[in-house]
């Protein structure tokens, strides 16, 4: 049964930084690219960061530079570094890959 369960999220000021996570099971972790993905209210769930499983990164570009994506495989584990926090990011953040979506946490960026 495969499990993606996200933690980290929470209510932050604008500059701030937040570290999301992601607890996998279920599926061999190690193989797969994990994926972050977010949807804020009234608009489409897009792609924010992923790595693959070589460790190979990807970012969108509106996160370039702010965010970090990294990964344990021993703990199977996804990360999500937040840094720098602009209101426009405040969305649901999602773990997956991409046959499974975690329940998703919640970023609000206000002051």
């Amino acid at each position: 049964q495969v499990q993606l369960v996200e933690s980290g999220g929470g209510w932050v000021q604008p500059g701030g930084s937040l570290r999301l996570s992601c607890a996998a099971s279920g599926f061999t972790f190690s193989a797969q690219t994990m994926t972050w993905d977010r949807q804020a209210p009234g608009k489409e769930r897009e792609l924010v960061a992923y790595i693959t499983s070589g460790g190979s990164t990807y970012y969108t570009e509106s996160v370039e530079g702010r965010f970090t994506i990294s990964r344990d495989n021993e703990k199977k584990t996804v990360y999500l570094q937040m840094n720098s926090l602009k209101p426009e990011d405040t969305a649901v953040y999602y773990c997956t890959n991409r046959l499974y979506w975690g329940q998703g946490t919640q970023v609000n960026v206000s002051s």
